[in-house]
């Protein structure tokens, strides 16, 4: 027998074996594994999280001034308060006066500008005294030119083909340099720093900076260690699937802010705004985070304010902020109805004042905290569209579960529209949420809906 006949006949025994092998498993179910592995902190499942800047959050720019608001934040109905970077801030290279909080100089450090360590524990013990949690924001992936780090251990950065130090690429970062977390001693370092405010400052997690330019797998192994000391919230500034798995609860939803804005700066096109609630359920995992925004440090200082994103749109982006899928944002200021773009690098309080919007996310809040419908990942309710005659204008949606059921309508245009529902999913007796009206709603009815209006009815 030739060698290529003897290999033929292993061949045909080894299939056969393999076929016959299997028989008994054929009907084997296949049984997925959840592909969020993490558990997300009880107290997140309804929560609002408010950023803080603490330079511009009070005239004095401190922890202790900060402080003194924490009970009209718990008025307000928050109940995550998230930190800009507390470290000292580089002076080499450093942008206006005071410089950008991103740019840190010393990671086991306060920045004096906002207080000292026993100022920011003052304020930890405070909110969680009043039943909020505190995270702080996280920048891991770059440092200030300064930080003693680029002289003890110049390893550990990144550098330019002539070996020096380079800021990140394609962005005007020039007051901070990249680090490299190809050295075990950076993620080593980066780890035990992160776990020091959670033991030291007894903080409840972290906002990520720039997550997607640092390895998962550092995360995924940040996260294991932060929660073998207690349970942690951790929010990726970044929208990825894959950081959802085993090291974020929460990533931003970027492209929701922006199907927002495309669709009140073009009446009669609500398609990206189906585009993203189809993508957001298709494509990420059920028990995934999103942050949903109208405002932020970011938007609001290189992006115009939110009346300039907005426009007219504004109050009606901000409902569905908190009504739609996703963890709502307030940026500080947003319910003072803040106009300006406050300045980045240097001081620029904001200009406190009594505003509708106050009133308005309190009630929206309260609903949110209440109402299981509108919970978090699988602690709520899928949004399902509901159909209308008007579909180019008004959008209109459905959350219900076993307990409550909350019907949408949003009119994302400057023209009144009369719409009616189709379908018999939306027919019942509800309570407009912020009128307080009763509402019965036939199959046939027609609706009124001014320009910009929406309807939070609730069953």
């Amino acid at each position: 027998m030739t060698v290529r006949r003897i290999l033929n006949a292993v061949l045909v025994i080894v299939s056969l074996s393999c076929s016959f092998s299997g028989l008994g498993n054929s009907s084997a179910p296949y049984e997925p594994r959840p592909y969020v592995q993490i558990t997300h902190p009880d107290w997140a499942k309804n929560a609002t999280i408010y950023q803080i800047n603490t330079r511009q959050f009070t005239p004095q720019g401190t922890f202790a001034a900060a402080q003194e608001q924490l009970p009209r934040l718990k008025k307000l109905g928050v109940d995550i308060l998230w930190l800009m970077p507390v470290h000292p801030i580089g002076e080499k290279n450093r942008k206006g006066k005071l410089g950008s909080p991103y740019s840190v100089k010393d990671y086991y450090g306060v920045n004096p500008e906002f207080g000292n360590l026993a100022d920011l524990k003052s304020f930890v013990n405070a909110a969680h005294s009043q039943g909020m949690y505190v995270i702080l924001d996280w920048v891991a992936n770059h440092t200030a030119w300064d930080n003693p780090l680029a002289e003890k251990h110049p390893d550990w950065y990144e550098k330019d083909p002539a070996g020096n130090f380079r800021p990140t690429p394609w962005w005007d970062w020039s007051d901070i340099i990249d680090l490299d977390y190809s050295q075990p001693g950076l993620r080593q370092y980066m780890t035990e720093a992160m776990k020091y405010w959670v033991k030291e400052a007894d903080i409840d997690g972290y906002r990520a900076d720039v997550a997607g330019f640092v390895p998962v797998d550092f995360w995924e192994n940040v996260r294991r260690e932060l929660d073998s000391i207690k349970p942690v919230f951790m929010l990726a500034e970044w929208e990825s699937r894959d950081l959802h798995a085993r090291a974020f609860d929460m990533t931003y939803a970027w492209s929701w802010h922006e199907a927002v804005m495309h669709t009140v700066r073009h009446e009669g096109d609500l398609n990206k705004l189906f585009i993203y609630y189809s993508w957001n359920e298709s494509a990420y995992p059920k028990a995934a985070y999103r942050m949903t925004y109208i405002d932020n440090h970011d938007a609001n200082a290189w992006e115009g304010t939110m009346y300039e994103r907005f426009g007219e749109g504004l109050e009606a982006a901000m409902v569905l902020s908190v009504v739609g899928e996703g963890m709502p944002l307030i940026y500080n200021g947003v319910e003072a109805g803040n106009d300006k773009a406050l300045a980045f690098f240097d001081k620029d309080p904001i200009e406190w004042r009594e505003h509708h919007f106050s009133q308005l996310l309190t009630r929206l809040n309260q609903l949110l905290e209440g109402n299981t419908a509108l919970w978090h990942g699988e602690h709520g309710a899928t949004m399902v569209r509901v159909w209308n005659d008007q579909p180019n204008h008004v959008f209109s949606f459905l959350r219900e579960n076993d307990r409550d059921k909350v019907l949408v309508l949003i009119n994302f245009s400057s023209a009144a529209h009369t719409v009616t529902l189709e379908g018999q999913r939306a027919v019942g007796e509800y309570t407009e949420y912020l009128q307080g009206e009763k509402f019965s709603l036939s199959r046939a009815q027609r609706i009124e809906m001014s320009p910009w209006s929406y309807k939070v009815l609730v069953r």
